[in-house]
């Protein structure tokens, strides 16, 4: 039993496929301006890497883990080559031949169930960037190559990579926790932890799974990375210890939840069903990520701090005003949340509610950011592999 829920998890837990009006790569712009504003946090690790290997030439790898699909994942893969050819450009004549030595390999992970046909079928756009590349002194070798699997599993051989890169993915857990799917402890007309109503002991439960699988991810990719490798992690998190805040994305599913009950009161989804439906997620804040990557003593934190992101993805303005809550209301549910969460409500409810359900969310969002403008708050973290 726990075999097959492990197997759903790898197949449902991804982003809706394809590029039509639902998938995530046609919304994906939150993502997006996520990895515009850690631009200078990944350009710094990577230049750092560049001038430690250009002293041992080699092949450069790189593995963006859970790397989604759409053009995000495109975007990361040229922003590393540019920042690489910046650096190039900036070497001594005499760098020259050592720099032509120089190869990178990236690696584009995530779960089995993930779009990579989309994927591959994008990399042309990639290799038509490279050709357009007009100083040939600077034109580095890239290769891609997709990488299926979790990354709570080990995913490559020791000392082989240089850098990972994950973006808004690791607040996803491995697993939704053991005493809630097999129905110990409900969480009753949530799916995440609710503010008056998800009790103390379920609270508890979210944490520990984000403290485990979060000490397994750090020493997983201690193992795997290079001497001195570098990691960039970006993921949702929360501004306070205070479990939920206005604005925070545990407002979120809890309003996710709210849409569901009320189709629970109309009929069109069982209660049962909404008391035994869990998101495999958490949002820690900056303390609780800080305690354990000092407490695994693994890597040096080089920066860690955190932003916000306006939940509506199609604003980025910085003001506290909401111009219009109702348009807003259906950018959220439609331009983000539900590219998100398609898959896991299809698996869990069918897809005969999927319509109903962002219809009613998209409202509870409006009247939500009525009260107040909401923004979620998103952890970035640069690491080192201590060199112990």
């Amino acid at each position: 039993m726990k075999v097959d829920r492990d197997l759903r998890m790898a197949r449902d837990l991804r982003m809706a496929t394809g590029d039509g009006a639902s998938s995530y790569a046609a919304n994906s712009r939150l993502q997006k301006k996520a990895l515009q504003k850690t631009k200078p946090v990944l350009q710094k690790a990577i230049q750092d890497l560049y001038h430690k290997l250009l002293s041992r030439p080699g092949t450069l790898v790189v593995a963006d883990l859970g790397c989604s699909s759409g053009p995000n994942t495109l975007l990361v893969v040229d922003e590393v080559m540019t920042t690489l050819r910046d650096c190039a450009r900036e070497e001594e004549k005499e760098a020259e031949d050592r720099r032509r030595a120089m190869q990178v390999q990236f690696f584009l992970n995530d779960l089995p169930g993930n779009d990579f046909n989309l994927i591959f079928r994008s990399l042309q756009q990639l290799q038509d960037l490279g050709a357009e590349e007009e100083d040939e002194a600077v034109a580095l070798p890239c290769y891609v190559a997709g990488l299926p699997g979790s990354f709570y599993t080990r995913l490559f051989p020791g000392q082989s990579v240089h850098l990972f890169h994950s973006s808004y993915s690791l607040m996803w857990r491995s697993k939704v926790p053991e005493k809630l799917s097999n129905g110990t402890y409900v969480n009753e007309a949530n799916i995440y932890i609710g503010k008056t109503t998800t009790p103390p002991t379920v609270v508890k439960l979210f944490q520990e799974q984000f403290q485990k699988d979060f000490k397994l991810f750090l020493t997983l990719r201690y193992k795997e990375l290079v001497g001195g490798g570098r990691m960039l992690l970006t993921f949702l998190g929360r501004k306070t210890e205070e479990m939920l805040m206005h604005g925070e994305v545990g407002s979120m599913w809890e309003l996710l939840a709210k849409a569901l009950q009320s189709l629970v009161q109309k009929g069109l989804v069982e209660k049962e069903k909404l008391n035994s439906f869990n998101l495999p997620f958490y949002a820690p804040s900056v303390g609780e990520v800080k305690a354990l990557i000092e407490k695994q003593n693994l890597f040096d934190i080089e920066h860690i701090g955190l932003f916000e992101s306006n939940w509506d993805p199609l604003d980025d303005s910085d003001s506290d005003v909401v111009l219009d809550c109702a348009s807003s209301g259906r950018n959220v549910a439609n331009k983000s949340i539900r590219a998100v969460m398609e898959p896991l409500i299809i698996e869990h409810f069918g897809e005969a509610i999927l319509d109903e359900l962002f219809m009613v969310f998209a409202s509870m969002v409006a009247e939500h950011l009525e009260i107040k403008k909401a923004k979620y708050p998103v952890i970035v973290v640069s690491l080192k592999k201590a060199m112990h």
